[in-house]
């Protein structure tokens, strides 16, 4: 019975692996890090480099174009000037880089690999227990590797979100593409339809709702990310947040909290389907 008592060496074995990645691997980390930086670099020049009431018009006109609703274009609109009379733009445009680099890459990788994966239901079960992993595995431990192969700054908190959200776009693809009529399938197939045909004429019409409530779900776990990923050196709202809990400043913590809300608001509001009036 002593093999109940000798402790299977979980951790050794991981930081073994880091170690030989880490060592192995550091050109390849190094292009992902180049390529992350690029993306990021690229949105904040977008959100900070004209004036903030130009960036809230687009933002106002992309809602109007999504929604058709005066009134969510009026609560977005009255959102951002919150934010710009607090005096966060700043920290805000760099929550949205965060935000909207994690978003992009998850809905690049998880969309194609939910298409996969509802036309081949072996490779989702074999999925499923990375995808558990990948959602119930606790937040910190992302930041671990991500400091480990990418160092301090925006690129490991980039990283570490892209782990943590990846799941939701891939289930929701999956769940919207494996629940498609069978009576359209064959339909579709009866008029002659190829199977691409079918993917982009039936399949992904119909699974559209599912997707875009996956880009909002990658949108609101994106933001509840943006504390977290402040303590590996990534800016934005979450670094006002942290400051607050070190000093115990309540008034800070508050205001910086409310001023997540309004964005997570802002951003539900804007993808929301359903919704159009």
């Amino acid at each position: 019975m002593d093999w109940l008592t000798t402790k299977i060496p979980v951790g050794k074995t991981a930081k073994i692996v880091f170690d030989w990645l880490q060592f192995h691997g550091s050109a390849f980390f190094d292009g992902i890090a180049a390529a992350m930086e690029s993306l990021i670099q690229a949105i904040l020049w977008v959100l900070q480099t004209p004036p903030p009431l130009a960036v809230i018009a687009v933002f106002v006109a992309i809602t109007w174009g999504l929604q058709r609703n005066w009134k969510t274009a009026l609560l977005v609109a009255l959102g951002f000037l919150f934010i710009l009379n607090q005096g966060y733009w700043k920290n805000t445009t760099e929550s949205l880089t965060l935000v909207l680099s994690a978003c992009a890459i998850c809905m690049a990788i998880g969309v194609p690999i939910g298409i996969a994966a509802a036309h081949r239901p072996r490779l989702y079960t074999t999925m499923q227990p990375v995808l558990d992993l990948m959602q119930t595995l606790p937040t910190f431990v992302y930041l671990i590797p991500a400091i480990v192969f990418f160092g301090l700054g925006m690129v490991p908190g980039l990283i570490a979100t892209v782990i943590f959200v990846l799941p939701a776009p891939i289930r929701l693809t999956h769940l919207g593409v494996s629940s498609t009529p069978q009576a359209l399938l064959e339909a579709a197939r009866a008029f002659g339809a190829t199977s691409r045909q079918v993917l982009w004429k039936v399949e992904l019409p119909y699974a559209l709702p599912q997707i875009m409530a996956g880009l909002n779900q990658a949108i609101m776990l994106s933001l509840s990310m943006v504390v977290i990923a402040a303590m590996v050196g990534a800016n934005g709202l979450g670094v006002p947040v942290v400051r607050a809990l070190n000093s115990v400043n309540t008034a800070l913590g508050f205001e910086s909290g409310i001023i997540i809300v309004v964005v997570a608001i802002i951003l539900d509001r804007m993808l929301r389907v359903g919704d159009k009036k």
